[in-house]
């Protein structure tokens, strides 16, 4: 295979309701059947009229900003001081949802186009009925990467090719056959297509010729294939919001009937997860028997009739820090159910009994 990345110049200015076919036809009437077109996403969203107004400057500016944020966001997954990084409502991971200031008047701010994936059918089927011309149409956007400094292109959205070509039981020169190997090829072009598109350049159209036969091979669904889904995103909260949603989860008391041996196995295993990092003298023990936990229920005002209770004992004699100690072993517990998913409240400690707490589950 030999690939060769073609500028597509001479596109201009984009505005709302421009035919970006007309405009890329006309710009590279050298386009030949089976090229892969990578389309920065801005000028499709420039197109669409995917375009907010804001003030120049200021904290209005600041203010409309973090408004438009929201409206993009299907939850936040991570934050350090300004910067955002969110899931969109497309399901894309990125920073601030894709919002765009740059190559744009300073009084507007640029979204990512609705459904990426209709634009790059849309645009498709105009150069195929337009201009006779069987392309693969891909919408890039910059995103950073997990793990790694620097930022590439990415696919928001294909039409005419798959997004990911699947190896899975192909068999390698060694004799093994291959397991997991899905190659994000659409990822590669658009990637392959920014060395020559830049930031600065205004080139927002590149060709990737030579990877694609004559006539391109379906779509197969979109670039929506290369969405992870939550069951299989072993990572799908920063650092600490896995923590604080942790945290969240353990203050919820678990309606319902009683426990189930699962249950009480989840939280011997919490137990035993922080058995050796708590204080010493700090004892955690589980109270699953029903007659004893009626008898401490019955003892301590307030709780919840049938809980199951997890008793901690601090270290004595119960000084300040202490205590300290303790309810930092009682955060430490806390997290740990959460891990578990089982569900705890931090209730205060029985009459009496300053050197006692409990937890609810």
């Amino acid at each position: 295979m030999r690939l060769e990345i073609l500028p597509v110049l001479g596109i201009g200015h984009v505005t709302e309701g421009d035919d970006l076919a007309a405009m890329i036809a006309t710009a590279a009437p050298w386009l030949r059947n089976g090229d892969v077109l990578v389309v920065t996403s801005k000028i499709v969203s420039k197109a669409e009229g995917r375009l907010v107004d804001v003030p120049a400057d200021g904290p209005e500016r600041l203010a409309a900003r973090d408004e438009v944020l929201a409206g993009e966001t299907a939850r936040v997954v991570a934050s350090r001081g300004a910067t955002r990084i969110v899931q969109t409502h497309h399901g894309f991971v990125m920073a601030s949802a894709g919002i765009d200031a740059s190559n744009v008047d300073k009084t507007q701010l640029v979204l990512l186009p609705v459904d990426p994936d209709a634009s790059a059918r849309a645009l498709r089927d105009a150069l195929r009925e337009g201009y006779d011309l069987d392309l693969a149409v891909i919408i890039s956007d910059t995103m950073g990467r997990p793990w790694r400094n620097g930022l590439t292109d990415v696919a928001l959205g294909v039409a005419g090719m798959p997004a990911i070509r699947d190896h899975r039981g192909e068999v390698d020169p060694y004799g093994n056959e291959l397991q997991l190997t899905q190659m994000a090829v659409v990822d590669e072009l658009a990637g392959a297509g920014e060395l020559i598109k830049g930031k600065c350049d205004q080139v927002p159209v590149a060709v990737v010729r030579g990877y694609l036969p004559a006539t391109s091979p379906d779509d197969a669904g979109g670039a929506r294939a290369l969405i992870r889904d939550a069951a299989q995103d072993l990572f799908s909260l920063g650092t600490a919001e896995a923590r604080a949603v942790g945290l969240s989860d353990a203050a919820t008391l678990t309606d319902g009937p009683g426990p189930t041996p699962a249950d009480l196995t989840a939280v011997r295993r919490a137990i035993d997860a922080v058995a050796g990092v708590v204080a010493a003298g700090t004892v955690f023990t589980l109270v699953d028997e029903a007659e004893v936990r009626a008898g401490l229920v019955a003892e301590m005002p307030g709780w919840p009739d049938g809980a199951d209770l997890l008793l901690g004992s601090a270290p004595t004699p119960v000084e300040p820090m202490g205590l300290v100690r303790f309810g930092a072993d009682l955060h430490r517990l806390r997290v740990a159910l959460a891990a578990q998913g089982v569900g705890s409240t931090l209730l205060p400690p029985p009459p009496g009994s300053p050197a006692s707490a409990a937890l609810a589950l």
